[in-house]
């Protein structure tokens, strides 16, 4: 009976103000302001000093990797430090409640809200979707679903994933990405 395992949740993904962390470079970032709204899927640079401001590069993330894979410059937008906040892991907020109950889901515009994965079999709409796989040792991110869940011969139910360089890489090549499959209750889509 040692030998059971169950998934735990991944932890869910936390924004924490720019300025509070060491070492920009490469992060998941959100930018944006509570009068006008939130945007995800982009990657920041070390911050920038201009005058008495503290400015962070900001690119999407296929610029982002275009750029690290290719080592070609690429045209990033300076975002005031104060607009950016570092997606981070950390512990589910109080309360957490059904994700279907649209009241337990209303959250303050004083920040980006946290987002908690959510069961690759819950979700519709998988494919391209970043997703998270959990083993007993890890949680493994920057990882990104190629299908929808399908069964094979022996009735077991997969994704197929990939590392999240390989699908971008896949947008700007045609090469298609190096893939995995991955049983369906190990894949959480963040």
């Amino acid at each position: 009976m040692d030998d059971l395992w169950f998934p735990d949740d991944p932890s869910p993904i936390v924004p924490v103000p720019a300025a509070q962390v060491d070492g920009l470079r490469g992060r998941r970032v959100v930018t944006g302001s509570p009068d006008r709204g939130w945007r995800g899927d982009l990657r920041a640079d070390d911050a920038v000093r201009h005058g008495d401001t503290d400015l962070v590069p900001v690119l999407v993330e296929s610029d982002w990797y275009r750029a690290e894979q290719d080592q070609v410059e690429v045209f990033a937008p300076l975002v005031p430090i104060e607009r950016v906040w570092v997606e981070r892991t950390g512990t589910a907020p109080a309360g957490g409640g059904n994700q279907r109950d649209l009241l337990s889901r209303l959250v303050t515009l004083d920040a980006p809200a946290p987002r908690t994965p959510v069961p690759a079999r819950d979700a519709p709409g998988l494919t391209g979707r970043r997703v998270v796989v959990v083993s007993p040792d890890d949680q493994r991110r920057d990882l990104r679903a190629v299908t929808e869940p399908f069964q094979h011969d022996d009735g077991s139910i997969h994704v197929r994933i990939c590392d999240e360089s390989d699908w971008y890489r896949w947008a700007f090549t045609g090469q298609p990405a190096r893939c995995t499959e991955v049983p369906v209750y190990l894949v959480w889509a963040e």
